[in-house]
């Protein structure tokens, strides 16, 4: 059985969370309203997870994830992740969206031309909105024609997006 673990960890912008298996990071999750909704919300998602000290390889996608956040260029894109849940146009979405440089941002439109599909924007789009790893695949930077926002699930909505692009110096 592949079992599954998570740790919380403090960051600048409040307390993360990662979940793995033996594959790789299977999950991050951004600041909830609090560590304890925080913690009930992994169980939902991985019920029978168990949080646990992480490995060598989940501390330095940590220690990534934190220079990031406090403003560090790090793209963190050498971080394994294991895409078993994910279907085959997501996975070229994700992969494809681990590209954009620390900084920039794309649109849909463009996302969808550079995972070989220039007519799926709105795939594109949905594949961002159920992205189980945000920051290490960076569907924050992705956003809609014009300057439009786009969405963002994450806790905080669009205010969220905005918040990580400033500290990426792409507003």
């Amino acid at each position: 059985m592949n079992e599954i673990f998570f740790a919380l960890f403090a960051t600048p912008v409040g307390r993360c969370a990662l979940a793995w298996n033996e594959q790789g990071i299977i999950a991050v999750q951004l600041p909830e309203a609090s560590v304890a909704v925080s913690r009930a919300r992994l169980q939902r998602r991985f019920p029978g997870a168990r949080s646990a000290a992480p490995p060598l390889q989940v501390r330095r996608a940590i220690a990534a994830i934190r220079r990031l956040l406090g403003g560090g260029r790090d793209s963190l894109a050498g971080i394994r992740l294991d895409f078993s849940k994910c279907s085959r146009f997501h996975r070229r979405v994700y992969e494809v969206t681990r590209r954009i440089p620390v900084g920039e941002t794309w649109t849909y439109g463009k996302l969808a031309a550079r995972a070989g599909r220039p007519k799926a924007a709105r795939a594109v789009g949905q594949a961002m909105a159920r992205n189980p790893f945000p920051l290490i695949v960076p569907c924050h930077r992705v956003t809609g024609a014009q300057g439009w926002a786009g969405g963002f699930s994450a806790h905080g909505g669009v205010g969220t997006k905005f918040r990580l692009l400033r500290i990426e110096g792409a507003l």
